[in-house]
């Protein structure tokens, strides 16, 4: 499904105080974390480049708010000769991520230049996960509302699978899986969150996803079989 083929079924509501406010925050909270974490991107740039898998930066098309397009940045993880047309999810194993790749796929430490993206306005730090074009065709069923909320660096799906590429079965095509039953079981945690959001659960949220990375606290989802997400 092409940019242009994807069905926007509803309009975005005009910015309130309250969409003011959580704007405001996400600046200051996108603007301190660059400061802050400014040494540790230097490194994770050098290692990639010394590396040799250049260009340093990945960056892909995701859906954002309302269906709108808006490129995406990452720490490249891959080997920079991988097909683009190669699958969009990383698996356990995956062997197309380098020596960095691996550690920086590990520690998501390959998600912190969408720290730009927030700072211009294309995503938020708490928000459902910018979905990859590939599976646009995902959105529907009552799963385009997703599709109300700023995508988001953090949120409740993402400390849920935080492990997601370990998810994946033997002997299953990644997307067919993704899209039978990790894209909807995501979908509905995101939804019974983002629907009865406020402020504060945006900070606890914050919280537990610095847990999460901390291995504190916080399990992946253990799956027996793919009925158990559904």
């Amino acid at each position: 499904m092409s940019i242009r083929e994807f069905p926007v079924t509803f309009s975005i509501r005009r910015t309130s105080i309250h969409g003011a406010v959580r704007r405001g925050l996400d600046i200051i909270i996108a603007l301190i974390a660059l400061v802050s974490i400014a040494p540790i991107m230097l490194l994770i740039s050098l290692a990639v480049y010394l590396e040799g898998n250049r260009p340093i930066f990945f960056e892909q098309t995701r859906l954002g708010i309302a269906g709108r397009p808006f490129k995406m940045y990452k720490f490249r993880k891959f080997r920079a000769d991988c097909d683009a047309s190669g699958t969009p999810l990383t698996v356990d194993g995956d062997s197309r991520l380098t020596v960095v790749g691996k550690i920086l796929a590990a520690t998501k430490l390959d998600e912190l230049p969408q720290l730009w993206n927030i700072l211009k306005g294309d995503m938020a730090i708490v928000g459902p996960r910018p979905e990859s074009m590939a599976f646009a065709d995902c959105f529907k069923d009552g799963f385009d509302e997703i599709l109300r909320y700023k995508p988001g660096l953090i949120g409740p799906s993402q400390i849920a699978f935080r492990h997601e590429a370990r998810l994946y079965p033997e002997g299953e095509d990644p997307c067919t899986f993704y899209r039978r039953v990790l894209f909807p079981a995501k979908a509905r945690i995101d939804l019974a969150y983002f629907r009865q959001r406020k402020i504060g659960s945006d900070f606890a949220l914050m919280l537990q996803c610095a847990l999460v990375v901390l291995n504190i606290g916080i399990s992946p989802p253990k799956i027996e079989s793919s009925a158990s997400l559904l």
